[in-house]
């Protein structure tokens, strides 16, 4: 199902519906599928369209602290809790500042 999904959201890119809403489906699905490098590229293609969407920011720092890059995970959690604040998203800021949190405090 998963892959169904996945290969029809990429038949979408770069058409008419291509944006921030697609990219982030196409990196969640492919997070949720274990591809966690294929989900960064979506997850920053997504704030390439739009750099306030702060759920993308979120989970792009979960797919970068999937492969072990805890920088970009923090990077991106950074960026995220900053548009997070301007958009009033207190849940996401929250989150992300939790998320930062831990991995700023891992040895």
């Amino acid at each position: 199902m998963n892959e169904l999904l996945i290969a029809n959201l990429r038949a979408q890119c770069g058409g008419p519906r291509d944006g921030a809403l697609l990219r982030f489906s196409l990196g969640n699905a492919l997070l949720a599928a274990g591809d966690a490098a294929g989900s960064i590229v979506e997850f920053r293609q997504a704030v390439a369209f739009d750099a306030g969407y702060s759920a993308a920011w979120k989970l792009l720092g979960k797919a970068c602290l999937a492969i072990d890059d805890r920088a970009g995970a923090a990077d991106a959690w950074r960026q995220g809790i900053s548009v997070a604040q301007t958009r009033g998203d207190k849940q996401a800021e929250k989150e992300m500042t939790v998320f930062l949190r831990r991995v700023e405090n891992q040895p």
